[in-house]
């Protein structure tokens, strides 16, 4: 192998130099979200990407409102588009609960003696691309919870920014929100709730 050989594989850049999310992996599963096997995270978000499996929460308050977070404009898909409340990936051994908890943490500041109901409430799968970046192609469990206290303490790195809207209202006009841009995963569950 030649010096210029050993440069050219040196500049290759690794799967760690790609994104922060080649360092993480997900739970590749079939269809009835039965696990196979573990996959690298980015490899599941691109090309025409890797079932796993996945979740979103709904975080609401005691009035109905549902709390929307914009995603940090530095997130590979969907950045500033609005989310409703947090959304993730468990990892392997993980329940969807578990992961629930450690995101509404890490992203909101919100512990669990915050509330006490959280629960699945529903279970769907879809498949959307992004632009040229990536594709979803999940199996999503749906998370509902009501918080007793609303003290919260956005993460900037995963929320730019943070709204309560009045969750059947947003349902019934979707028009009236259209500027949100709101992620595909999200306008499903809602769709899927009022059905």
């Amino acid at each position: 192998m030649s010096a210029d050989d050993t440069a050219a594989d040196a500049s290759t850049p690794t799967p760690e130099d790609r994104h922060a999310n080649a360092r993480q992996h997900v739970v590749a599963v079939d269809a009835d979200d039965n696990p196979e096997e573990t996959v690298n995270r980015l490899d599941a978000h691109t090309g025409d990407g890797i079932r796993h499996r996945a979740f979103t929460s709904l975080v609401f308050d005691g009035d109905g409102n549902i709390l929307l977070a914009q995603r940090a404009p530095d997130k590979r898909l969907w950045g500033t588009w609005w989310d409703g409340t947090v959304a993730s990936h468990p990892i392997e051994g993980q329940t969807q609960e578990e992961a629930t908890r450690q995101r509404l943490d890490d992203e909101l500041g919100i512990s669990p003696d915050q509330y006490d109901d959280l629960r699945v409430t529903d279970r769907f799968e879809y498949k959307r691309y992004f632009e040229n970046a990536g594709v979803e192609h999940e199996v999503c469990a749906v998370l509902k919870l009501t918080l007793d206290d609303l003290s919260l303490d956005p993460n900037e790195e995963e929320v730019a920014g943070l709204m309560w809207v009045p969750y059947e209202r947003l349902h019934e006009h979707p028009e009236w929100y259209r500027q949100l841009r709101l992620c595909p995963w999200f306008e499903i569950a809602m769709r899927r709730d009022f059905e």
